[in-house]
């Protein structure tokens, strides 16, 4: 047959072409025969790096058939992969092993389909086999490797997990559902849905772990308590990192926690023994500077005071070598109760060893706190104990520093109350001294002024006064208002501002305010027999008198045993009385008017009257405070005050006085915007019960 010779030579150039790219394939060009033995009938060039054997030893299967060396396992698979290809028409992709000619196995892929014949019948089969060796090794390795981590994961003793930002769990271990309680991880998903509110006892722990994550990528020894299910609470360590996505957006947290409950415990036990007494659960010498330092730093934010009284008892020894140490340390221990039981949960009371204590008292703001505060330490400690069967009565030693007032650090603090207590030692014992001789003057001053206030009323020291009032409608005087007096026999008279307070801190004011009434209404009733007429006399209630239950039957019983007319007896109660108890207050006030009596408020305007409250006042008055009358030339400001409180006094149907009216000005003033009475220095200074008498007949100058 004539072949046109242009045509041959292209033909040979793509059958050369052909030739070259099936030899630089990486793999085996192959055409085998679809008979019993499948008998190559081509064979690539990569052959020999695939097999190991030469393309021509397995032409023919002259050598060796590709059957054969086809790994023995695999063959009866493979055969039945390319059959049910070949039966159904369709290509075919098997994976195998095939053993080298060096021995070695190697794993390929092979791709392939049938060749027809003229009468449809399939005649052989060509394809394509590779080495994928590589490929399958490290799939395998993956694949072991993601057994191992699964194993790993389901049996680890710590928790491992994976949580959303916003605080769901999205993957854990069994060991994260155990370490909470929870029976399995449908358990714990269904139990815990929002991390931060179910599972930190702090709910503010979440947040500072994700303020970690956001600033550092990481979390590590975050420890933090959290509840179980059953509502125990153990401590937890967590240490997490961010996982992100290739953009860097935040997918999730991943992590592991611990349980670590027992360490901390241990750790919390350790501590509490190196910070505590062993004998009597106080802190030690080693908690005392930390704790005082705590101390002075509250004291400078909120401007108080700290005390440091430290402590000896002053017949330990004796009882100590006498009964022996196991006498001492029950003495120790109960001396250590008592201390506690007479300070504030807030205080701290230290052993330093030995007979030895130390008491921290904070939040102070006046040296009568202290003072009675160590009345009560001597008092408690001064109680006879009983040890062993017998009674042993001990008393202590106590000094005193002050911060910030003798010192502003622990150190010179602590030493200046050691120095204290030495002084108190050498004082008689059974006492307590401040450091600085200042306190103790007025610590001295303080008790001496409590001890002279009870002899007063045992020696009948106190008188009264009396300031009269003047009502601005006749010019006339239309009242006194009853004022205490002390004066000590062969002494100069004690100015009510010295004594009162102490009298209020004491309690003494109680009954002090009892005399008071019952003086002012029997001389009100001889007064008012010489003058012929009925002169109301104002008698000031103290915020204590006012609060103690039984004020109400008190006053019946001196209106009772005096005669007084109820209508010439005003109580003047300040507005301060009114901070404790709103409704116990105004209920009071109206079993005092149903007696009878006047009421006025005190000092109105700088106390706590609420207007919502004001309009269920029975009160007939309202005594306007000095301190807006005085100051009326100085500050005009104070006329808008004024003219507000008489309106309102008006308002509400109850006469307005002022106090302190000292100058013409004033008087004029308060005439003018209808005031309806004043008393001051300028109408009459406070009298003696004498002087008031005089000068009721007198009448008045102005």
């Amino acid at each position: 047959m004539y072949i046109n010779p242009s045509l041959q030579a292209k033909l040979e150039d793509s059958e050369r072409m052909l030739k070259a790219l099936l030899n630089n394939l990486d793999g085996m060009v192959y055409c085998c025969l679809y008979d019993a033995k499948w008998t190559m009938v081509f064979v690539g060039n990569g052959c020999k790096q695939l097999t190991g054997y030469d393309a021509q030893s397995l032409v023919s299967n002259q050598d060796i058939s590709f059957e054969a060396i086809t790994f023995p396992e695999d063959r009866k698979r493979v055969r039945k992969v390319i059959g049910d290809a070949i039966s159904t028409g369709r290509h075919f992709s098997v994976e195998y092993r095939i053993v080298h000619a060096d021995g070695g196995i190697r794993w390929v892929l092979e791709r392939g389909c049938p060749l027809y014949n003229d009468a449809g019948e399939v005649e052989a089969i060509e394809g394509f086999t590779q080495d994928i060796t590589q490929r399958r090794e490290s799939e395998i390795a993956a694949r072991e490797a993601e057994e191992r981590y699964r194993s790993i994961f389901e049996n680890a003793l710590e928790g491992i997990y994976q949580t959303s930002p916003d605080g769901h769990y999205l993957n854990f271990n069994p060991a994260l559902a155990r370490i909470y309680g929870y029976d399995s991880a449908v358990d714990l998903v269904l139990g815990i849905t929002d991390i931060r509110k179910q599972l930190y006892v702090d709910p503010f722990k979440r947040d500072e772990f994700v303020r970690l994550m956001t600033a550092h990528g990481q979390v590590k020894n975050f420890e933090a308590l959290v509840h179980r299910k059953n509502g125990d609470v153990i401590w937890i360590s967590e240490n997490a990192r961010e996982v992100k996505d290739r953009d860097g957006k935040l997918m999730f947290y991943e992590g592991t926690v611990e349980d670590i409950t027992d360490r901390k415990n241990y750790e919390q036990q350790i501590e509490y023994q190196a910070t505590h007494d062993a004998l009597t659960g106080l802190p030690n010498r080693t908690l005392l500077a930390d704790r005082l330092q705590q101390y002075i730093g509250m004291a400078e934010r909120y401007s108080s005071k700290v005390a440091v009284a430290f402590i000896d008892l002053d017949q330990f020894k004796l009882i100590n070598d006498s009964m022996g140490h196991h006498a001492g340390d029950e003495l120790l221990k109960i001396m250590a109760a008592r201390l506690s039981e007479c300070v504030r949960d807030s205080d701290t009371v230290v052993r330093l060893g030995g007979d030895e204590f130390v008491l921290l008292l904070t939040g102070l703001h006046k040296i009568e706190d202290v003072s009675e505060g160590m009345q009560r330490v001597l008092a408690s400690v001064a109680d006879p104990c009983l040890i062993e069967g017998r009674e042993f009565v001990v008393s202590c030693s106590i000094g005193i520093s002050i911060y910030p007032d003798d010192a502003r650090d622990t150190t010179t603090l602590l030493k200046y109350a050691d120095s204290a207590m030495y002084k108190s030692k050498q004082s008689g014992r059974n006492t307590f001294q401040f450091y600085t001789d200042e306190l103790n003057q007025r610590l001295m001053e303080r008790l001496d002024m409590e001890y002279r206030l009870r002899q007063a009323l045992e020696n009948d020291e106190f008188l009264l006064h009396y300031q009269p009032k003047l009502a601005f409608a006749n010019g006339e005087v239309c009242g006194a208002e009853a004022l205490i007096r002390w004066q000590p026999a062969g002494e100069s008279m004690v100015s009510p501002a010295s004594f009162i307070p102490v009298a209020e801190e004491t309690g003494l004011i109680e009954e002090i305010g009892q005399w008071v009434l019952r003086t002012a209404c029997s001389r009100a009733v001889e007064l008012n027999a010489r003058l012929g007429r009925e002169l109301p006399v104002a008698v000031n209630v103290s915020p204590r008198q006012f609060r103690h239950s039984g004020l109400v039957g008190m006053v019946r019983s001196v209106l009772k045993d005096s005669g007084l007319n109820p209508a010439c007896l005003e109580l003047e109660i300040t507005e301060s009385s009114l901070v404790h108890d709103t409704g116990s207050f105004i209920k009071t006030l109206h079993e005092l008017k149903a007696l009878g009596v006047k009421l006025a408020i005190d000092d109105f305007g700088t106390g706590y009257s609420s207007m919502a409250y004001l309009k269920d006042f029975p009160v007939d008055r309202l005594k306007i405070d000095q301190v807006f009358v005085s100051r009326l030339e100085a500050e005009p400001s104070n006329i808008a005050i004024l003219k507000a409180i008489v309106a309102l006094g008006h308002s509400l149907g109850m006469k307005v006085i002022a106090e302190g009216v000292e100058t013409a000005y004033q008087q004029a003033f308060l005439l003018g915007i209808g005031c309806d009475e004043l008393q001051g220095y300028f109408f009459s200074k406070p009298l003696s019960t004498e002087a008031f008498e005089t000068f009721l007949v007198a009448g008045p100058s102005r």
